[in-house]
């Protein structure tokens, strides 16, 4: 199985008044780390030809991430199905490995053209697989967030 993972350095600007990361920068790392494997896939970079539009996302905020603490997200796959896939990804603080974060976000294979679903791609199913994760237990405790 593959993860995808970025590294993320939180700007000062991303604070809020109690001096941890505001709960919206985390979207905005989730959507980075989506882009950025759409990307490696070959389906990201073009607006004018964009397949993806998000049904639901969600974030549970398990301990505070702060300003100049570099931050790492990994993404996998929890579901393939037939027009959509669900992503769930890791925000961890990469000195320490804590765990900061849980998102997940369900996407769907989109044609803005028509406003329409559409049934995923044989060559972007067989990409997703290779991220998809065996069990639902992997997804909220993977390897470099246990206790070492």
């Amino acid at each position: 199985m593959k993860t995808h993972t970025i590294t993320i350095n939180p700007r000062f600007c991303e604070t809020d008044a109690l001096g941890h990361l505001s709960n919206i920068s985390y979207f905005i790392y989730l959507e980075e780390a989506r882009t950025r494997l759409f990307d490696e896939l070959r389906y990201g970079g073009r607006t004018d030809d964009w397949h993806f539009i998000l049904a639901s996302t969600k974030c549970d905020f398990v301990n505070q991430g702060f300003f100049g603490r570099r931050l790492r997200v990994e993404t996998n796959i929890s579901r393939i199905g037939n027009k959509s896939f669900q992503c769930i990804h890791r925000i961890i603080e990469e000195e320490t490995d804590k765990l900061i974060a849980i998102g997940e976000a369900a996407v769907v294979h989109f044609n803005f053209q028509t406003q329409t679903s559409e049934p995923l791609p044989d060559d972007l199913r067989a990409m997703l697989a290779e991220y998809l994760v065996p069990s639902a237990e992997e997804t909220a405790s993977p390897p470099s967030c246990k206790k070492k």
